[in-house]
């Protein structure tokens, strides 16, 4: 049984740069993931793991997607057991590991075990950080700053990308268009700064020492059990709320396989690749910042939290669906998954300039997409174990549908039915995400409150006991 701290009064605070501020945590963790995460997503994003040959990567892939589909569940159990330094620095680990083994591979082409052990075992690492980063950043903010918190993380983590993209783009762009991978120092140079990540997590704050500007306590916290953990998750699965994000969780990390490998990996030369990726990660940031602008301040003309909603997922929603019509009309160029001209680099002009776009684009709504979902979880609860586990089932599902994804393009499914499927998804995943909008989000800025099993829980957070 759970035991929950006693109050405490509010904490003093003396400002916002603050060591145990929301502020300077949240973007701790974004640099965190600026090393992790974000060069993975560089090196995942240059198709094929940089690499010619798709299929390792996919097989890679799929291992890591299908464990983390687990441990993306199990992972807000293991903050709560945890707390945050000891999951992030586990989950940051295996990053480096899964790069090493493609420069393992650049050299021993024939042996795909090692990627893929090292996929399956960054598929669990990946689970742990990411469920103690989505709890670090939809519970520390203030309640009516979440969007801006998420904004600022999103914005620092894909950063990651961009300076990811500029590694490729820089250190291959005197190779041959038609190189069988990017060379050496490429992976060498991802693994030096997911070390330096994992090493920066040592750094983040417990739980408990952090205070928000108002002297409030960013959450409660109080200590778990494997038995607690393990009833609240198979509950998950039940929630109504959760299943209402569902088909917005299995979307949004689907349409990774086919931006990556079948836009960005079959149209471009090697150096190419790495500058658009440059620009992905850079219209993420961007896209990021605008909704979470608007989903906290609403410029003017949406002024309750639930019509910020509402008016976010339209945005998304019209949005997607121009993007998606684009890219049908892009692929419609190759319907037989053969691009038959010659590849496309940055110094064509105007022939570079359409493809371009549209992977900037897609980018663009990425980032606007999983921003608004993160921004509803949050909306949903402001208690740090509720949200773990919230953010956990979330990246369970994504990470599930990922590895689907990835194995699909395996089976060389048409490119026609892999832009169909995804587009159809995210078309699904909006009415879903307006109606928990509608039913869930409260009204009030400056409070939130949650329903579990029909008990009110006070958004009035007591003092958090220390992690053990």
């Amino acid at each position: 049984m759970a035991v929950t701290a006693e109050v405490e009064s509010p904490a003093p605070a003396a400002g916002k740069l603050r060591y145990n501020s929301p502020l300077v945590q949240v973007s701790l963790i974004g640099v965190v993931c600026f090393c992790c995460p974000g060069m993975f997503n560089a090196l995942t994003g240059l198709g094929g793991g940089g690499q010619l040959d798709h299929s390792t990567a996919d097989n890679a892939n799929t291992a890591l997607y299908s464990c983390f589909a687990v441990f993306g569940v199990l992972g807000g159990a293991a903050h709560n057991l945890l707390g945050p330094r000891v999951t992030l620095l586990a989950g940051a680990l295996t990053y480096p590991l899964y790069a090493a083994s493609f420069l393992y591979y650049n050299h021993h082409p024939s042996r795909q075990a090692f990627p893929v052990t090292a996929g399956a075992l960054l598929g669990v690492g990946a689970g742990l950080l990411w469920a103690a980063q989505g709890a670090i950043m939809t519970s520390y903010p203030p309640p009516s700053r979440r969007g801006s918190y998420i904004s600022l993380f999103w914005c620092l983590f894909n950063l990651g990308g961009v300076l990811g993209g500029l590694l490729p783009f820089s250190l291959n762009y005197h190779r041959a268009a038609d190189a069988a991978s990017v060379n050496d120092a490429t992976y060498i140079a991802f693994m030096a700064f997911m070390l330096l990540g994992a090493g920066l997590s040592l750094l983040l704050l417990p739980a408990s020492r952090i205070v928000r500007d108002d002297g409030s306590r960013a959450t409660r916290m109080s200590y778990s059990s494997v038995s607690t953990e393990g009833w609240e998750i198979l509950k998950l699965f039940a929630n109504w709320r959760m299943l209402l994000v569902l088909p917005a969780a299995w979307a949004s990390n689907f349409f990774y396989t086919y931006q990556f490998n079948n836009v960005n990996g079959r149209l471009f030369t090697l150096r190419t690749k790495g500058l658009n990726n440059v620009f992905y990660w850079g219209a993420q940031m961007l896209g990021s910042a605008g909704i979470g602008y608007f989903l906290d301040f609403g410029f003017g003309f949406a002024s309750s939290r639930r019509r910020r909603g509402l008016c976010g997922v339209a945005a998304v929603a019209v949005l997607g669906t121009a993007i998606w019509a684009g890219g049908l009309a892009n692929q419609l160029r190759y319907a037989d998954g053969n691009w038959g001209e010659r590849l496309i680099d940055f110094k064509d002009g105007r022939r570079y300039a359409g493809p371009f776009l549209l992977y900037f684009s897609y980018g663009l709504l990425d980032a606007m997409f999983q921003s608004l979902i993160y921004w509803i979880i949050g909306a949903l609860a402001n208690d740090t174990q509720i949200l773990s586990r919230y953010v956990g089932f979330y990246k369970g599902v994504q990470s599930a549908g990922a590895a689907v994804a990835w194995q699909v393009d395996t089976h060389k499914t048409s490119l026609i039915s892999q832009l169909i499927v995804n587009w159809a998804l995210t078309t699904v995943s909006y009415p879903l995400l307006a109606l928990l909008v509608f039913l869930a989000v409260k009204e009030e800025d400056s409070s939130v409150s949650s329903v579990e099993d029909g008990k009110e829980k006070d958004s009035k957070l007591s003092a958090p006991t220390s992690f053990h």
